[in-house]
Formats: structure tokens, C-alpha cells, sequence
């Protein structure tokens, strides 16, 4: 049997049909690519995943150094109190012999006690320039150590407040008058003993011993 040919307008509804199948499929990929990329859908609900961000570091604690003593800042040149010479009132002066009584032949060791009894420091000359050791019986002068002196010499010291210091080498006395005419002299007049009564007076820096030593020569 003869095959009917389709006509015309068959033919226009198939590529309708196929133009639109395919339309459809187009468009329906379009919209998946879509809704994958912009997710314009959320689940009020869920909680976002938490996301890893690094945490803040902690900051070194900051040590607060220990107090310390404050020290108290040294004295300089200018701030530090010089001494002044010694006065008369802050000064005590006093003879000092080695024995009160002398046998025959028995030369004194004299000395020189001094003290500060003010209340600061004070200088003084304790050279054997300004020591001066008089020993007399009554009114007469018998020795006087400066009579016969060789080569004095000064010496400045500090002598602190309520501080008490003796010649560390006593002056002997020959038992004979000293003269300055006669130091070279062996044979100068001796002192007579017996139980003959003498006094021994001190001076040094210029300050005079209150009292005299007695001492008593055999």
C-alpha cells in the first residue's frame, strides 16, 4: 500500500515539540547551575558552621619589679661637713705620767691625754710643735721641753666628737734644769730628790691642761 505522506503542518507540531523539549532542558540546567552557585536558601533553624579563625595571642604579662630600698644618694665634696678647728671650751687637756713616785735614777715618761668633749669634730695641730711639757716645784721652773727641741714637726688631725687620745710616745724627763744655753751641756744641775715634790704641766695646740700632775722624786 502506497505510504500517505505527512503533511506539512505535522511536520511544523514535531519541531515544535522537539524546539521545545529542548528549551526546557536548557532552561531547567541554567536554573540548577544557578541555585548551586548563589544557595539563596537558608535553615533558620541550623547555626552556620563555625569557622576556624586564629584566636588572639595573650599578651606577656607585664612583671611589676619588686620595690626596692631607694638608696639615699652619697654625700658629694661640697655637701659633706668639714671639719672645724677645735675651741678652747670643747677641749680637755691633761698630763699624764708613767708613775706618781720616782725611785733614785728613775727618769718620768711624760705624756699628753687630750679629748673632744664637744659635740662635732673638730682639727687640731698634735705635733711635737705644739706640745709643750713644763715641770716646776713651787715657783720654779725646772725643764720645759721646747728649751732643747729638735726638729718639731706638725701634725693636723681630726679628733671626733667625745674621742680621747694620748701621745703614743712619751717625752722622758732627765731629771736635770733644762736651759737653752746649756742643751749641749752633760752636766747640767739634777734635780734634787728625796721625796722633793714636782709638778708637771701640758699645753698642746694652744690649749693649756686645767690642772698639773704631782709627782714625787726619790
Amino acid at each position: 500500500m502506497a505510504r500517505r505522506r505527512k503533511t506539512d503542518a505535522v511536520y511544523r507540531r514535531r519541531r515544535v515539540v522537539v524546539f521545545g523539549g529542548l528549551i526546557m532542558l536548557i532552561l531547567a540546567l541554567a536554573a540548577g547551575i544557578w541555585l548551586a552557585i548563589a544557595q539563596p536558601w537558608t535553615d533558620a533553624g541550623a547555626e552556620p558552621a563555625p569557622t576556624s579563625s586564629p584566636k588572639p595571642s595573650a599578651s606577656p604579662a607585664t612583671e611589676t619589679p619588686a620595690p626596692t630600698d631607694t638608696p639615699s644618694p652619697e654625700p658629694t665634696a661640697d655637701e659633706t661637713p668639714t671639719a672645724v678647728p677645735c675651741q678652747a671650751g670643747d677641749v680637755t687637756v691633761e698630763a699624764v705620767t708613767d708613775a706618781d713616785t720616782y725611785p733614785a735614777g728613775a727618769l718620768p715618761q711624760l705624756s699628753i691625754s687630750l679629748t673632744n668633749t664637744g659635740a662635732s669634730d673638730c682639727t687640731i695641730d698634735v705635733g711635737s710643735t705644739t706640745q709643750v711639757f713644763t715641770v716646776s716645784s713651787g715657783s720654779d721652773t725646772w725643764w720645759r721641753s721646747t728649751d732643747c727641741q729638735e726638729s718639731p714637726s706638725s701634725m693636723v688631725v681630726t679628733l671626733a666628737a667625745g674621742q680621747t687620745v694620748t701621745s703614743a710616745t712619751p717625752l722622758q724627763w732627765d731629771r736635770t734644769r733644762s736651759d737653752v744655753a746649756t742643751c749641749d751641756q752633760e752636766n747640767r744641775p739634777r734635780a734634787p730628790g728625796g721625796g722633793a715634790s714636782y709638778h708637771v704641766a701640758v699645753s698642746i695646740g694652744g690649749f693649756e691642761g686645767a690642772e698639773t700632775r704631782q709627782i714625787l722624786l726619790y
